[in-house]
């Protein structure tokens, strides 16, 4: 448990009273970020008897399916919450659709008490939608990065597994949400407490909010080459003005022709074609995850026109921008009916 922050306070006796978490289910949310949250505080629990407590909620007190398609009873719908209590927003998929006019009035109404707020996976967007993220610094699933940035210039979006910044805490999604909860835990109860909780968990790659979400460049493309992998996070910083081979091979002391060879010995694809992959990806999620319009959207992945973005997109995706932003809509538009 060294891997936790050094700072953390250490209170070591049980308390007076449980402290309640309110898991507060959003449509279609994440399945193991929050049964990741809810069994690290059941396994203190069985060290520490007496320490949490917890409750599931939903808008209308009705039951709730996460993305996985399984429905979730709950005790209570968005009710009037205790100053101590710790809500623990989980989203998920379609988190857009999902964040609602009642379920933000909650949040602000709470937010006014000083209720602490954890928001897991996508529910990062609901508390940012809510304005409770203004100026603070927070964490989203990497997929949700792109859209978050362009709609919320207030927030300081990282990269880390999962940040704590007052009575705001975020999560990425996936594991993540032990990473935090086993922070928490030894805050409230002692590392000793905390450590038993991963021991149970068989977590033993415990993670801090120093950790970043994705895997390292080398291993997500399977290649451990040093010059490859600088030149591959140039591209993925600098989407919306893309840097010219030349240039990107200049950066890493190589000619064009040798980093040329490299890519096509390594990935199979030439430099160019592959940094287009990564713009359309980034194209990809904004068409789907925001209302920007199309030709936003290809400025901001570095296309000077959208004849020539829908050109790209379309031998890529075997369909066009403007089709995939409407078969998203269409396929909401039936679950929301559901």
């Amino acid at each position: 448990m060294g891997l936790l922050s050094t700072n953390l306070k250490q209170h070591k006796s049980i308390r007076e009273k449980p402290q309640r978490y309110v898991f507060a289910l959003m449509e279609g949310f994440s399945m193991i970020s929050f049964a990741g949250a809810v069994d690290a505080l059941r396994i203190a629990n069985r060290y520490k008897q007496g320490s949490y407590s917890w409750i599931l909620a939903a808008e209308l007190g009705n039951p709730v399916k996460c993305s996985a398609n399984i429905s979730y009873n709950v005790d209570a719908d968005f009710s009037e919450l205790n100053r101590d209590d710790t809500i623990v927003l989980c989203g998920g998929v379609n988190v857009q659709e999902a964040t609602t006019k009642r379920l933000l009035n909650w949040l602000r109404r709470e937010a006014r008490k000083g209720v602490k707020m954890v928001a897991l996976c996508t529910a990062t967007y609901a508390l940012a939608r809510a304005g409770l993220l203004e100026g603070k610094r927070a964490t989203i699933h990497w997929e949700n990065q792109d859209s978050f940035t362009e709609e919320f210039d207030g927030v300081e979006l990282t990269k880390s597994v999962f940040v704590v910044d007052g009575n705001r805490m975020t999560t990425a999604g996936g594991t993540s949400s032990i990473d935090l909860l086993l922070q928490i835990i030894a805050t409230d109860l002692g590392e000793e407490t905390a450590n038993y909780v991963a021991d149970q968990l068989i977590y033993s790659s415990i993670r801090t909010d120093e950790d970043q979400q994705r895997l390292s460049i080398p291993t997500r493309i399977g290649v451990r080459h040093p010059k490859l992998s600088s030149v591959i996070q140039v591209m993925e910083v600098h989407i919306e003005e893309p840097i010219s081979p030349s240039n990107l091979a200049s950066d890493v002391g190589m000619s064009t022709r040798q980093l040329e060879r490299l890519f096509r010995r390594y990935l199979n694809r030439s430099p160019k074609r592959y940094y287009m992959e990564i713009r359309l990806q980034k194209a990809r999620n904004l068409l789907m995850q925001t209302e920007m319009s199309v030709i936003n959207v290809a400025l901001s992945c570095g296309f000077s026109s959208p004849s020539h973005f829908s050109k790209c997109y379309r031998a890529h995706y075997d369909t066009t921008p403007y089709r995939e932003r409407g078969s998203h809509a269409n396929k909401d538009s039936t679950l929301n009916l559901r």
